[in-house]
């Protein structure tokens, strides 16, 4: 007895200082404290009373040949649903759940509470007791253990790369893990940590988790998989027995009895499939399209509608994206000068009726933008080690993109393009544009779709006025997949990111980062290797106030309007949504606009 208590003692005087650390938070925010209070009943965009029953359909483009998201050896639209940022996480799920009401915060779902110490170096979660797999075995820390253990040995990136960061990982309790992080870390870490999806150890098989499966996975989420037909269809059943049904993080979430994906081979049978009825919803941006294509009888007699969403998030940025890992665009003032080409005057009005902006910051619309802003003091300090990584109008605030006459042919706009690219040693013979050493310059853009398609069209006639040869090919989703999934590209329509963001963080790296410039499978589809980049994006996620995170975004955004790393387009301020009116939603919108997993069906 006596040696029972010196061991627990022992035990305490171990434990206590840390344990000491923080009182155990119901919810965690990246900036400031979370929104909602640690008795708050549900999100607010989630209607608690939402009915439950009855099946969805979503469509997408593409294929699958497996069902682990996890793993490198599949295509990048692996089986949507099993996580998913537009249709939720249907079968896996995190140890915290996002609030899409608020920048960054995270609440309650596998971890009921979070105990973090104040320089977030180190972090305890608290398991949900009531957490359980499908198959009914309960969450558990050696869970969580061997989540790290095998994304880190099989993994792919990013989940490959989380324990490069974290100095120990241990069990402390029968529901409890500790992460204590290392230098590397930064104070965004630990919210990526709980949003990482936590696998059954008991379901897995650490040798062959690397090899592509076909078979059903067990997961601690609302739904599971209940039939397969591969390429083709995946059919997701509502657990009756889910065990997180109630909990404030999901109240008014996963109102389906059934959740069915059905892939396409491109955007044309897709929306076919939509007129039919064998789609639910149909997203579509743009405006042009819905005046055009959208009088199908469905919606002329009330069985379709048009949802239109207000975001409180800067734009997703859509644009030409160059390869700058090949010689032909690893000089900033030729990317500069095919940036200056892109006559979005003509493309507005042409093609989608006046009613488009440009794109010309990566955080548009909100204060984290660099326009219209001359850098603070704080932005020159970060950017002082590297003096010449900025012009001068960018660091003021007064840049913009060029402004063409819209005729398609402004000889203003052709001629100062012309000038920074003889600047850059290339020159024009003979109608064609000569690259330094004397070579015809020239590049092929992959396009996915018909849209695509006339846009880089518009963008290779311009091109061709000064002699730059651009051919185009069109290749089906899965094809582009694989060719981005290994920078097999000179140049393609590419987006920055699934969302646009109030709260950059990590992301950023796998977006930007010099350690993901040539990592086969990361999103740094630029190949951008850049010492400043770096150097910003690591103050951005140290920040440990507003004006330090509002001055590193800004910085960044400086960077990567003067990287000239993509061409961006334009984009809607609105968001619009397609569906057939059996769906319903709250009155509500978050933050990111409409949140599919908080529809449902209406009773009949």
């Amino acid at each position: 007895m006596r040696r029972t208590i010196l061991a627990l003692c022992a035990l305490a005087a171990i434990v206590a200082p840390e344990a000491a650390m923080a009182e155990p938070r119901h919810a965690i925010a990246m900036q400031g404290e979370p929104a909602l209070p640690a008795d708050f009943t549900h999100f607010p965009y989630a209607n608690p009373e939402a009915p439950k029953g009855g099946d969805v359909t979503y469509c997408v483009i593409g294929s699958f040949d497996n069902l682990n998201p996890f793993i490198i050896k599949s295509l990048r639209t692996t089986a949507r649903g099993i996580i998913d940022t537009i249709y939720g996480n249907l079968v896996f799920e995190p140890l915290m759940q996002r609030n899409a009401a608020e920048p960054f915060s995270l609440y309650g779902l596998l971890a009921e509470s979070i105990d973090i110490s104040e320089d977030r170096r180190v972090a305890t979660f608290n398991l949900n007791p009531k957490a359980k797999w499908s198959d009914g075995q309960p969450v558990t820390p050696e869970d969580v253990l061997f989540t790290y253990e095998v994304y880190t040995d099989k993994g792919r990136p990013p989940y490959s790369d989380r324990m490069k960061r974290i100095e120990k990982l241990e069990k402390t309790g029968p529901l409890s893990v500790r992460f204590t992080f290392n230098d590397k870390a930064d104070r965004e870490f630990p919210l990526i940590i709980a949003m990482t999806p936590i696998l059954p150890k008991h379901a897995f098989n650490k040798d062959t988790f690397d090899q592509t499966t076909l078979k059903p996975l067990i997961g601690s989420g609302p739904y599971t998989i209940d039939k397969v037909v591969p390429g083709e269809r995946i059919i997701y059943k509502r657990n009756p027995d889910y065990w997180a049904r109630d909990l404030p993080s999901k109240r008014g979430f996963d109102n389906f009895d059934r959740v069915d994906i059905e892939y396409f081979l491109n955007d044309n049978a897709q929306f076919e499939a939509f007129k039919k009825g064998i789609c639910s919803v149909y997203a579509e941006a743009d405006p042009v399209k819905l005046k055009r294509d959208f009088d199908f009888p469905a919606l002329k007699d009330g069985r379709v509608s048009i949802g239109e969403f207000k975001m409180g998030i800067p734009p997703v940025v859509t644009g030409f994206l160059f390869n700058t890992r090949l010689p032909k665009f690893s000089d900033a003032r030729v990317r500069r000068a095919l940036g200056m080409l892109y006559d979005f005057e003509w493309v507005n009005r042409n093609m989608f009726d006046g009613q488009f902006e440009r794109t010309a910051s990566y955080w548009q619309d909100s204060e984290l933008s660099a326009l219209g802003h001359p850098a603070s003091d704080k932005e020159k300090a970060l950017l002082a080690p590297f003096p010449d990584a900025v012009r001068a109008d960018i660091m003021d605030g007064t840049w913009r993109p060029p402004v063409t006459d819209g005729s398609g042919r402004d000889r203003a706009a052709l001629k100062a393009a012309l000038d920074l690219l003889k600047s850059a040693g290339y020159s024009l013979n003979g109608g064609a544009l000569l690259d330094p050493n004397g070579l015809p310059f020239s590049f092929e853009i992959l396009t996915a779709s018909d849209s695509e398609q006339r846009l880089a069209a518009v963008y290779q006639r311009t091109l061709a006025k000064i002699g730059i040869g651009v051919s185009i090919r069109a290749l089906e989703a899965d094809q582009i997949q694989s060719r981005k999934q290994r920078f097999d590209f000179e140049a393609l329509i590419g987006v920055t990111g699934f969302t646009g963001t109030l709260s950059p963080g990590i992301e950023q790296t796998f977006r930007w980062g010099s350690e993901s410039a040539n990592v086969e499978g990361s999103f740094n589809l630029a190949g951008v290797a850049s010492p400043a980049i770096d150097t910003v994006i690591e103050a951005m996620l140290n920040a440990r106030d507003k004006d330090d995170f509002v001055a590193a975004v800004r910085a960044l955004d400086r960077l990567l309007i003067a990287g000239a790393y993509m061409v961006p387009m334009q984009y809607n301020p609105k968001q619009y949504l397609a569906y057939w009116t059996y769906l319903d939603h709250p009155a509500e919108t978050s933050l990111y606009g409409y949140q599919l997993p908080v529809w449902w069906r209406k009773p009949n």
